[in-house]
């Protein structure tokens, strides 16, 4: 088993364009087009607001968090995604099913350690709230989103499509 780095991108970093590019990718093998940040993840990363963490494992980008601060008192996880997953997407149904590529790099914690680095990134900004959406068809995303205290607070119907829901999640700060 390799090793892995979870490490924050730096707006100023000479690595900048190539794990920008590699998350690209993986973006666009595990999301539909509509529901894909590929077109515009350089610009939404250079907005003050938002960040990301990424997974190396084995000298590769293997996943990412990317994360914002709509305000000062919410911070929202806006994608949680990569290793080595990719999507079948049934276009007759319109629907994604995720499938993992390499089965060693499943359930080894590799997506809870992203998720919590983005939780307490997120909380340094003494935010009272954190939330995100989720297929509630995800049954693997919503155990580890329970997991790590998210709650569900609503269904947001069409949120991803016409006939695709999602729960918003949150999880409340500890008040230190």
């Amino acid at each position: 088993m390799g090793s892995e780095v979870i490490v924050e991108l730096q707006r100023n970093s000479t690595n900048w364009a190539n794990v920008v590019g590699e998350i690209v990718k993986i973006e666009r093998k595990i999301f539909p087009k509509h529901e894909s940040l590929a077109r515009s993840f350089n610009e939404e990363l250079r907005k003050k607001n938002s960040g990301l963490l990424y997974t190396e494992l084995n000298g590769e980008v293997a996943g990412y968090a990317m994360y914002s601060w709509p305000s000062s008192l919410c911070a929202s996880i806006t994608k949680l995604a990569g290793f080595n997953t990719h999507n079948l997407f049934d276009e007759s149904t319109q629907r994604g099913m995720y499938k993992t590529m390499k089965e060693n790099y499943r359930r080894q914690g590799h997506g809870e350690a992203l998720l919590k680095a983005a939780i307490e990134k997120c909380k340094t900004r003494k935010v009272q709230r954190i939330s995100l959406h989720v297929d509630p068809l995800r049954t693997a995303a919503m155990t580890l989103y329970k997991k790590l205290g998210f709650q569900v607070d609503s269904l947001v119907e069409g949120y991803y499509s016409s006939d695709r829901n999602a729960y918003r999640m949150y999880l409340d700060s500890e008040s230190d």
